[in-house]
């Protein structure tokens, strides 16, 4: 797979563009959906109302960026909410203290944290494995397991989860179902639903909304019964985002197609560069023969976003100074906006992780996590190029 050669699926942009939006909808038909700021809407008759009755339990402005979603994951139903975490939240509900959860052991710090230290509280035991190890998978579960929680690529040392292989092993056990982060790839490059998830998250506020202006959670299936008991708990826990956020996001999918061509023709360009530098010690990047996945990458995914993550020769002096140095990489935590940023997983997305477990999935204080925005591309290679030659003047 080139950064040219992939196929991306069949009529992304024409759904990105019209799935939801249909102007006959609205009084007046604007060709833009308009934010509708309404907090309560008129009832025809006491108990009888137009559609929608509370913000909290249906927005119109909601509705079509959800009914767009949906259609790019290829999903049926699309839940939003205030942010990918309350995303997480809101599936976890659907589960009762005593059961039990399998979450791959190199997941997004902010999910880690909810599973061990909110999840827990409530008696919702997790499991923390190598998901892609398939035996692994099949040791984890055990007779109350509900929910395999998968994230691939992995953050932040992107690992690839086979979530076909891993959905079939787990769909052998009625009543557990099989969740995808699809957070780092976009609904452009992966669809989970169709390699067997039961249910797709995305923290919006990434690469869907691609603008760094919006918190925002996203939650796809394609099952009725999920959906209805999923929406019920939107709308009874009530983490539900603002229609003018849900307008930003519904206006950032318009150019999700065109934004990560962009990031994947930079991020593979930075990632081999940086494989040749002999200031690096190691590139993780799932477009790279050398990637021990890069077979399952070409099969499972349509291409590849800006994630990197890099080991620097040294230690958290040279990652520090690398990091301090850049000018045109802003060192920020977040990432998939249409900016470059760069981070330190150890001191920043990951500190909530115990040092001990950091160190046993190999997050080390040398490694560095890049999210290569669509900056001109020589600029970016000069800024990481003399941000190096800082941190480790001698090689």
């Amino acid at each position: 797979m080139s950064d040219e050669g992939f196929k991306p699926f069949s009529h992304f942009s024409t759904l990105a563009l019209h799935a939801g939006q249909e102007p006959s909808q609205w009084t007046g038909q604007p060709v833009v959906p308009p934010i509708s700021l309404a907090t309560t809407f008129q009832q025809r008759a006491p108990g009888k109302h137009s559609g929608y009755e509370y913000s909290r339990s249906g927005n119109p402005t909601r509705d079509v960026t959800e009914k767009c979603i949906a259609a790019l994951e290829n999903g049926k139903h699309c839940l939003l909410f205030a942010s990918g975490l309350a995303a997480t939240m809101n599936v976890t509900s659907l589960f009762s203290a005593g059961d039990h959860v399998v979450a791959m052991d190199d997941l997004y710090g902010g999910s880690n944290r909810y599973f061990r230290k909110v999840a827990e509280r409530m008696n919702i035991r997790t499991t923390f494995t190598d998901l892609s190890n398939l035996d692994a998978v099949k040791s984890s579960i055990k007779p109350n397991t509900k929910m395999v929680w998968i994230e691939t690529p992995t953050n932040p040392l992107m690992k690839l989860v086979d979530i076909e292989a891993v959905s079939k092993i787990v769909h052998e056990h009625p009543g557990i179902i099989v969740v995808v982060d699809n957070t780092f790839m976009s609904s452009y490059f992966q669809r989970p639903l169709e390699l067997g998830a039961d249910v797709s998250v995305h923290s919006l506020t990434k690469y869907m909304n691609g603008h760094s202006d919006v918190v925002m959670g996203a939650v796809i299936v394609k099952d009725d019964n999920l959906s209805e008991r999923l929406r019920f708990l939107q709308n009874a826990v009530g983490a539900v985002p603002s229609p003018f956020d849900c307008y930003l996001v519904n206006r950032g999918l318009k150019t999700l197609a065109l934004r990560m061509q962009a990031h994947m023709k930079n991020g593979l360009h930075v990632a081999r560069w940086l494989e040749k530098n002999p200031r690096v010690t190691k590139v993780v990047h799932p477009g790279l023969p050398s990637h021990p996945q890069h077979e399952l990458a070409k099969r499972q995914m349509r291409g590849f976003s800006g994630m990197i993550t890099f080991f620097i020769k040294g230690g958290i002096e040279e990652a520090s100074t690398f990091l301090s140095s850049l000018k045109i990489f802003i060192l920020a935590e977040s990432l998939g906006g249409y900016e470059s940023l760069a981070e330190h997983p150890a001191l920043m997305t990951h500190a909530s992780v115990a040092k001990e477990e950091r160190e046993s999935l190999g997050i080390s204080d040398s490694l560095i996590r890049l999210s290569v925005g669509i900056e001109d591309i020589d600029d970016l290679i000069e800024d990481i190029d003399q941000a190096l030659k800082i941190a480790v003047p001698s090689i």
